[in-house]
């Protein structure tokens, strides 16, 4: 079944002499429950795409489709909604608010959406992401591999659409890198997570079922991994 759905998308900056075209009239579909890796040089408008399939950045133009809805018809206000309810965003420097502990970063997108927080799963995350013991500490108390974890916590919280990840190994030693990737293929997996990940790691990207190279905004290569 579709779950995205990217059409004629760009995005282009400043006018004139000046003018870019971050993304270049790309179109693609995913399925639910892949993984895909999107790979690309620095400057190849990889993160711009990401942003754009995340209802983060509006494109110049294109379509996005997220389960049948095209996202950027929607005001900012019902945007931002649908962003945190359908989109589970991992950054590059995990994004945690410094006086929240382990289980507040995680369960925030419940308590901006004044939700009910369904115990079940935040203890069937805390279990999977190894977080059982760490849940009153705060960011600062934790690695760097943990405050990963916990933004993946929060990214999975409220069962998304897609969940994408920006670089989310980028700040991390190898060590912390495998497990990241490990969990990211372990939610996919486990709860049929939809999962994107952009990445400049080549070896990262090889852990996915498919990988889409970018390159000056175009869309170069799509191909599903042995």
């Amino acid at each position: 079944m579709e779950i995205l759905r990217v059409e004629n998308l760009s995005k282009t900056y400043g006018k004139g002499a000046n003018k870019v075209k971050a993304v270049d009239n790309i179109s693609f579909s995913i399925e639910k429950g892949e993984f895909v890796a999107i790979i690309g040089a620095s400057g190849s408008g990889k993160s711009t795409l990401l942003h754009m399939l995340g209802g983060v950045d509006r494109p110049t133009s294109g379509k996005v489709f997220i389960e049948g809805k095209d996202i950027y018809t929607l005001s900012d206000d019902n945007l931002a909604i649908f962003r945190r309810r359908q989109v589970g965003l991992i950054y590059q420097f995990y994004n945690l608010i410094p006086v929240l502990n382990v289980v507040e970063n995680i369960t925030l997108p419940c308590s901006l959406d004044r939700k009910e927080i369904n115990e079940k799963r935040l203890n069937d995350l805390l279990q999977t992401l190894g977080l059982e013991n760490r849940k009153n500490n705060l960011p600062n108390q934790l690695s760097g591999g943990q405050q990963q974890r916990v933004s993946i916590g929060r990214a999975m919280m409220n069962e998304p659409a897609i969940m994408l990840a920006d670089e989310p190994t980028g700040n991390l030693d190898s060590k912390a890198s495998e497990e990241i990737v490990s969990l990211l293929k372990l939610s996919n997996k486990k709860y049929n997570q939809t999962v994107i990940i952009i990445t400049h790691d080549e070896k990262i990207a090889l852990e996915a079922d498919r990988i889409i190279t970018i390159d000056d905004g175009k869309i170069i290569k799509d191909e599903k991994n042995k």
